[in-house]
């Protein structure tokens, strides 16, 4: 007999260490989903245009994560505004004319900064250039940041993130790294692990509001210094998980049950 189940997985390399197999599983479970599975696909970008044609209608929809963000774009049969603003898609969902990208990246960041208590900002700042740093400069914008202050190593790799905080009319300023004071009251860090020494060298004051969309090792170097200096942390564990819910609401079509979400990853969280 056919297997009728309806499928997703996240697709990424590597993502053995991905957590979005037990969210979005919790989900199904506590949906009374028992037909749908969710899986973890080891893929790079050249692999993902071989593999969405190959798959059948059984595939609702996929989870994306590096490297394949802007893979997910250049595939993608219907590109929503804002992951073709970003040009990078953290989902891809299946509908009748083929596969519809999303990112979800944006409200994640902005919903975990909501329930810290990050209503509206004015001026912000967002450590790195890359896919996650534009995500988290949309998300910044959408709660009224009037000027973004752009930190990076190299200035000239910031042209992305300016193109995209130009197209929101948002202004922008970029400094270099090295030397940097960064005095905005919110903070969003998507530097590497390997850049935390760096980041958490600046000078950090009582009263900012950092998120480090880090999650795993956890503290960063980052959160130890805000901390220690009196600020308040926000752990990249919260952008996986709302950005996770939206996911799963974009999937199934049913409202996510974050209660029974959030369990599961405190229970996963307490035995690492």
């Amino acid at each position: 007999m056919a297997d009728e189940s309806q499928r997703a997985a996240v697709l990424g390399r590597p993502v053995s260490h991905s957590l979005s197999p037990l969210l979005h599983r919790a989900a199904y479970a506590a949906l009374g989903l028992d037909d749908w599975r969710y899986d973890a696909l080891d893929v790079g970008p050249a692999d993902l245009p071989d593999l969405l044609a190959g798959l059948g209608e059984e595939w609702r929809g996929f989870s994306v994560t590096m490297p394949c963000k802007q893979a997910a774009v250049d595939v993608a049969d219907v590109v929503e505004p804002l992951p073709g603003l970003l040009r990078a898609a953290n989902t891809l969902i299946r509908e009748e004319r083929g596969w519809r990208a999303e990112n979800t990246d944006v409200s994640g960041i902005g919903t975990a900064l909501q329930a810290a208590g990050v209503d509206s900002v004015d001026r912000v700042a967002v450590l790195g250039a890359g896919g996650t740093a534009a995500a988290a400069a949309v998300a910044l914008a959408s709660l009224g940041a009037r000027h973004v202050e752009v930190v990076v190593r190299e200035p000239g790799r910031a042209a992305d993130l300016v193109r995209i905080l130009d197209a929101l009319r948002v202004p922008v300023t970029v400094s270099r790294l090295d030397g940097s004071r960064v005095e905005a009251p919110v903070v969003v860090s998507t530097v590497p692990v390997a850049g935390q020494p760096a980041v958490s060298a600046l000078p950090w004051d009582t009263g900012q509001t950092v998120l480090d969309v880090l999650y795993s090792p956890w503290p960063t170097l980052l959160a130890e210094r805000v901390t220690e200096a009196g600020g308040t942390v926000i752990g990249g564990i919260e952008v996986l998980f709302w950005q996770a819910t939206a996911q799963v609401e974009l999937m199934t079509g049913l409202e996510a049950p974050i209660a029974e979400m959030r369990r599961a990853l405190d229970a996963a969280l307490d035995v690492r």
